[in-house]
This record gives C-alpha cells, sequence and structure tokens, in this order.
C-alpha cells in the first residue's frame, strides 16, 4: 500500500471515532495480581502483531485488568472502535416524576400524611361534558381558582395551613370544586376546626368519587363518619314569629324555624329573643355521639306570672263553714231549752204554784243545760268563723315569676290491667 492511501485510511477512521472514544483514557498505576505488581500499559500476548498507526493514533487505553480469582481469564477495556459501535441510550424529555415509577398512595391515617394525600388537580375522572360542578363556570374564572389552588398546596406541603385555608377560599370564590372543599378540610384538620371540617368533607362527597380519586373519596368518607362520632348534634326549633336564635352568640335562623347540625361537644347556650318578650336560655351540655332536641318558646312577662297561695284556697271557707255549722247547732239546742223551760211553766201552772214534781222539774233542768251547750256552741262557732274569714285573708294569691320553659310538677297515674294481674304506672315530670 502507498503511503498516501495508507494517510486516507487513518483520517477516514478518526471520523468514525466518537467523541468520547478519542479522549484518552487515564492512566491508572499498577495492576496488582496474584503473580506480583506488573506496569500498567499494552498488554503483550504471544502471537499479537505489531500495532498499527491508527491504534495509536486513537491512543494507549488498556484501563485496569481486574482478576476474579486463580485461571480465570482477564477483562479487557473495549477497543476505540468497539466503543463506537456501542449505542447510546437517548435522551429522555420526559420529568424524572414521570419516568420513575411513582409509589403508591399511603394509607390515610391521622394527620401523619396530610400533604401527600391532597388533590393535586380539578380535572376529575369524568369527561369535559359530564362535570356537573363545571357547569357556569367560565374558563377565566377556573384558570384564577386553578391557580389559586396551586398555590393553596404549595403551602400546605409547607405545612403553612392558615394561609393555605385563605387560598383555598379564594380559590373557592371563583369555582365550588369538590377538590378544593376536600384539602380545605385537610388544612382545617390541623387547625382544630372539626365543624368546618365536616362541613367541607360533606360539600367534597357530593358528586361522588368523579371529581376526586377513589383513594381520596374513601378517605373523606371515613373521615366524615369518624368527625360526627366525635361531635354533638342538636335539633332546635322555634315557632314564634320574628325571634332570633342563636347558639354562644353566634346566630342561628328567624324563626319560624329549625337548625339541625353539628357542634363541639361540652356546654353551649341557645337563647331565643325578640322585643317585647322575656329571652329563652337554654343551656345545656352537650355530648359525643348524642343528639339534643329543643324546643324554644318564647312569653311576655304576664305569661310568665304564677300565683301561689298558703294553704288550699277551699281551706279557709271549710274553716268557716264549720264555725257556720257549729253555731247552727247551737241555735237548735237554744230553741230546744226554750221548749223546756216553756213545759216547766207551764207544769207549775197547772198546780197552781205547788212544789214542781219531778217531771216538771226535769224540763227545767234539760232546759238549762241545753241553753248553756247553746251558749258554748255560739262562741265557738264563732270563734271557728273568725278563724276561717283571717285564713281566708291570709291565703289571698301571692304573684311570681318562673323561668321559661319551667312548668309545674306533675304527677301522672295510670292503671295497668291484665290477664290475672293488675298494677299502676306512676309518671313524675318536674
Amino acid at each position: 500500500m502507498s503511503r498516501s492511501a495508507f494517510v486516507l485510511s487513518v483520517l477516514l477512521a478518526l471520523e468514525t471515532v466518537p467523541a468520547q472514544a478519542q479522549e484518552p483514557a487515564p492512566r491508572t498505576g499498577t495492576t496488582k495480581t496474584s503473580r506480583g505488581t506488573r506496569k500498567a500499559g499494552t498488554a503483550k500476548t504471544p502471537g499479537t502483531a505489531k500495532k498499527s498507526t491508527a491504534s495509536k493514533a486513537a491512543g494507549k487505553t488498556t484501563g485496569k485488568a481486574k482478576l476474579s480469582g486463580t485461571g480465570t481469564k482477564r477483562r479487557r477495556k473495549p477497543s476505540a472502535a468497539e466503543a463506537a459501535q456501542t449505542p447510546v441510550p437517548a435522551p429522555t424529555d420526559a420529568p424524572l416524576s414521570e419516568s420513575l415509577p411513582l409509589p403508591p398512595p399511603p394509607t390515610p391515617k391521622a394527620q401523619e400524611a396530610q400533604q401527600e394525600q391532597a388533590s393535586s388537580t380539578l380535572e376529575g375522572s369524568a369527561g369535559p361534558e359530564e362535570r356537573p360542578w363545571a357547569k357556569g363556570i367560565s374558563k377565566a374564572d377556573q384558570d384564577a381558582s386553578l391557580a389559586l389552588f396551586g398555590e393553596g398546596n404549595a403551602l400546605l406541603k409547607e405545612s403553612i395551613f392558615v394561609q393555605a385555608v385563605e387560598k383555598y377560599r379564594q380559590a373557592l370564590a371563583r369555582w365550588d370544586h369538590p377538590a378544593i372543599h376536600y384539602n380545605l378540610a385537610l388544612a382545617l384538620m390541623n387547625l382544630d376546626q372539626p365543624v368546618e371540617v365536616h362541613e367541607h368533607l360533606v360539600a367534597a362527597l357530593r358528586f361522588g368519587p368523579a371529581p376526586l380519586e377513589k383513594e381520596k373519596f374513601e378517605y373523606a368518607r371515613n373521615y366524615k363518619t369518624l368527625v360526627e362520632k366525635q361531635l354533638a348534634r342538636v335539633d332546635i326549633t322555634c315557632a314564634t314569629p320574628g325571634a332570633t336564635v342563636t347558639m354562644d352568640g353566634q346566630p342561628l335562623f328567624v324563626a319560624p324555624g329549625r337548625y339541625e347540625g353539628l357542634v363541639r361537644p361540652g356546654a353551649h347556650s341557645i337563647v331565643a329573643t325578640m322585643t317585647g318578650f322575656v329571652p329563652s336560655d337554654q343551656s345545656r351540655t352537650l355530648l359525643p355521639g348524642e343528639t339534643t332536641t329543643l324546643d324554644l318558646k318564647l312569653f311576655t312577662s304576664d305569661d310568665l306570672i304564677r300565683y301561689q297561695r298558703r294553704w288550699s284556697a277551699a281551706m279557709p271557707w271549710l274553716v268557716m263553714g264549720a264555725g257556720v255549722a257549729v253555731a247552727g247547732g247551737s241555735a237548735f239546742l237554744h230553741l230546744q231549752s226554750r221548749d223546756h223551760f216553756r213545759a216547766f211553766e207551764s207544769g207549775i201552772a197547772e198546780c197552781g204554784g205547788c212544789v214542781p214534781p219531778t217531771a216538771v222539774s226535769d224540763e227545767r233542768s234539760q232546759g238549762n243545760l241545753m241553753q248553756t251547750g247553746a251558749i258554748a256552741g255560739y262562741a265557738v262557732g264563732g270563734a271557728v268563723l273568725v278563724t276561717g274569714a283571717v285564713l281566708a285573708v291570709l291565703n289571698q294569691p301571692k304573684p311570681y315569676r318562673i323561668e321559661p320553659g319551667q312548668e309545674a310538677a306533675t304527677v301522672q297515674v295510670t292503671p295497668l290491667l291484665g290477664a290475672g294481674s293488675g298494677g299502676a304506672v306512676a309518671t313524675f315530670r318536674f
């Protein structure tokens, strides 16, 4: 081969070698084997021909030679020509989160991984034409809500819950989306607002699992049930028109109306007020998981006035009646005594002033006895009659005021009849 042809072949070989293969590999120090130390360089084997000029131009790349035990084959570094034929993996434009498999969503636990449970999209699994939560919402409002939603998610991830709640509320003002309610409930969990958490969980579940992922839908439903068991439920009604019903100072409704909802367990003050009526305060201690029913009634001051006597209203009259009866009996004795006196006088007149016989004398004795009894009866009857009159004066009704909703104690007795048995049930109301 001529010298010009040889130089041309060398130039062609250099053009086919990639840039990585053209750079000389770093020289290594020494390669240790079980037989001793050998200088790093070109490994010579028996029967190897003299290197060509093209190999010298590519550089000497021998690298370290590793031995995997005694008598094993020595591995060599590929030459420049072999490196040129090795395919290089093509670069990808996909982000790392898409190119690597994502881990499964975490299991819902008590506030441990709420940031990971948060929704990151407002699209939902339904098609664009099957999204009832997007009806009537313009594209501009959807984009603005989505931007605020993303800002809230970033704050939630950094555990800045107060500002995250504010962003979510602003996003809901533009688009009432279930996923925003869901993430807002997650943020409120960390701010100890269980009542609002329940409200937003109910709003997040109203369209089913379509606007949320299935795992998040199940998580919201389970936590909603848990919150309901930890809160107290009230059912408040008031039928007085125009009355304002409040709970702990917060207005509930204007009567006639009804309020039914969840509140924190503990002491609460439920008040109904209206001009011209006495406020009705129904303070209660509400227990978790229980329902308390209250019917608020308003009364005027006159409605709350009751009258009370010292004794029964009939007692003075009964006493006076007894006095009149005693006096009446005394009058009868007086008449009888008069008859006996007349019989005695008639007997004396018949005998002409003689000594009265025993029968005539007995008439006078009986008359004296009855007359004495009549006089005593007059005195006793009069005293009893006066006593009854005094009792009637002292037993005049006295007014007193009762609290709204307070009722007098009553006892209701219901007879029970059965085959071969009987009884009664007494019901006390106080």
